[in-house]
């Protein structure tokens, strides 16, 4: 099992405490697209977080694409107020090409799981000419110093990396060291040189949020690096994690950047 194949195991989990992404980037992005009746395409729509706001402010049809059966079943449910979005279940590298040429394609926390030997050939080949691509992330980072600190020494006893307490967002401001300007690192450098695509731009938006403990502990179980661990040195990480949050005063300020990269095919 890869560790795109994790999900489906924690997908109610997934639902419940993954934050979604803000109005400001979905307006962004379709201010961008200009998709007018053109169709839409999602690129690992995992329970949904991307796709109601989505398919809220859409009207022309959405397609949305997810490799695991549990998170779509979940999706599904998500979206069934929503007759113009369509799910497949599968993966994005196996979709078999059809007629339909779309005005966006977008991935929300997911474009890194794709092939990267394939992903740029297949979304040049899915989208009309003019189409865009709208690939954005939205981690979060421990605002308090001691505690980001605690947290990642708890990470390192387990061997834990590419966590949230990898990050301390606050401290960084715009360009930071973990999270630098976009169109200066991946996934603009895979385009930069690419004449197949055009107007790179890349967008950040942040938002101050509050986990309680249990929902912060939950939220850890939704990442890959937790749910690949074994049961029982995963339930060791969080009572670990616990042990420090319970040292620190009940839960935990986050802070979530939302970056937003953005193309076109020529």
């Amino acid at each position: 099992m890869t560790r795109r194949q994790l999900f489906g195991g924690v997908a109610e989990i997934y639902d419940a405490v993954r934050p979604g992404y803000p109005a400001v980037l979905v307006s962004a992005v379709l201010d961008y697209a200009a998709l007018g009746d053109r169709p839409a395409l999602e690129v690992g729509a995992g329970t949904g977080k991307a796709t109601v706001p989505f398919a809220t402010a859409l009207t022309s049809p959405l397609t949305c694409v997810e490799p695991d059966p549990r998170m779509a079943e979940v999706l599904r449910r998500n979206t069934a107020a929503h007759p113009h979005v369509r799910i497949e279940v599968g993966n994005f590298e196996d979709r078999q090409p059809t007629d339909t040429r779309f005005g966006l394609l977008f991935a929300a926390t997911s474009w890194h799981w794709i092939d990267p030997a394939r992903r740029w050939n297949l979304a040049h080949e899915a989208l009309a000419p003019g189409g865009t691509i709208a690939l954005f992330w939205n981690p979060l980072g421990i605002r308090d110093p001691a505690l980001h600190a605690a947290l990642t020494e708890v990470d390192r006893r387990h061997g834990l990396t590419h966590t949230p307490h990898a990050v301390l967002a606050s401290a960084f401001g715009d360009t930071p060291g973990h999270w630098p300007d976009m169109l200066g690192h991946w996934p603009a450098v895979d385009c930069a040189t690419d004449d197949r695509f055009t107007d790179l731009r890349s967008l950040r938006f942040r938002e101050e949020a509050y986990y309680g403990t249990a929902d912060y502990l939950a939220y850890l179980s939704s990442l890959s690096m937790y749910a690949a661990l074994p049961s029982d040195h995963r339930a060791q990480a969080l009572a670990d994690t616990a042990a420090v949050l319970d040292s620190h005063g009940d839960g935990v300020p986050v802070e979530h950047i939302h970056d937003l990269f953005l193309t076109r095919r020529h």
